[in-house]
């Protein structure tokens, strides 16, 4: 048998991958993260399936569920929010599956900045404006950060941030941003990007803090940082489709 991690996106089922929906389509056992994935996108599982919820569940209870397929040679889809090789938890279970000698195979999904990105009908890399993106987070009362992977280092790079789950951190994110971005440097918080109730609030590092409190944003959401996230209008062309920039699929002509 094989333990499939797969990502669901960022919520909306439209956005499962067509491997995501075969795979989960026959697996006959599923176990997906329902606080972050909707029931929907599981809704492609078999009939017969065993379809459960680990919300609830620790790290051991999921890993029993995948022992208890494996004595019966039965897959498991094992689906996450957004892509699994972000923030998705899926390391510690991989550890427990290879120490039983368990196979599997992650199957890659839409990220949460790139339905929010999308919602907002814009590029996050645009010419000499802004050509990285930082994806981070906040300890705050999860998992401790590596000592280097601060958001004063990432900040000193001046480069797009994307923050997750920091929305109750709002007020240290300005404090530690604002002397490098400024204070009108464009924010936008993404609250369940792709979700029927999904929900953008733009503002600025001065102003965003009081925007979310009134609107009453405390979960599931991404914070975005940075100049592109403005209305930028005056940038140059990309050299990608400029004809003065030839390259192996595009060749130069001659003209005599």
């Amino acid at each position: 048998m094989t333990v499939y991690f797969i990502g669901a996106g960022p919520g909306d089922p439209e956005l499962l991958t067509l491997k995501a929906q075969k795979t989960i389509g026959r697996c006959p056992v599923c176990l997906y993260a329902g606080s972050l994935v909707p029931a929907e996108v599981v809704g492609c599982a078999p009939a017969d399936a065993r379809v459960m919820d680990t919300a609830p569940m620790t790290l051991e209870d999921t890993h029993a569920e995948i022992l208890a397929a494996h004595d019966k040679g039965q897959d498991v889809a094992r689906v996450h929010s957004g892509d699994p090789s972000l923030y998705g938890a899926i390391a510690e279970q991989i550890r427990l599956l290879r120490r039983d000698g368990i196979e599997y195979e992650i199957i890659p999904g839409v990220p949460a900045y790139a339905a929010a990105a999308a919602a907002l009908g814009q590029e996050l890399t645009v010419p000499e404006i802004g050509q990285s993106i930082v994806l981070t987070r906040m300890s705050m009362k999860s998992t401790s950060m590596p000592a280097g992977e601060t958001l004063e280092n990432f900040a000193r790079t001046g480069t797009t941030l994307a923050i997750h789950l920091a929305i109750r951190n709002l007020r240290e994110i300005e404090r530690v941003l604002i002397p490098h971005y400024g204070e009108d440097c464009p924010v936008v918080v993404a609250y369940r990007a792709s979700w029927p109730d999904q929900l953008f609030i733009r503002g600025t590092l001065s102003d965003i803090r009081a925007k979310v409190r009134d609107a009453k944003i405390t979960r599931t959401a991404l914070i975005m940082v940075g100049p592109v996230l403005g209305e930028v209008k005056d940038f140059k062309d990309s050299a990608l489709y400029d004809p003065a920039m030839p390259h192996v699929l595009r060749p130069k002509t001659f003209v005599d």
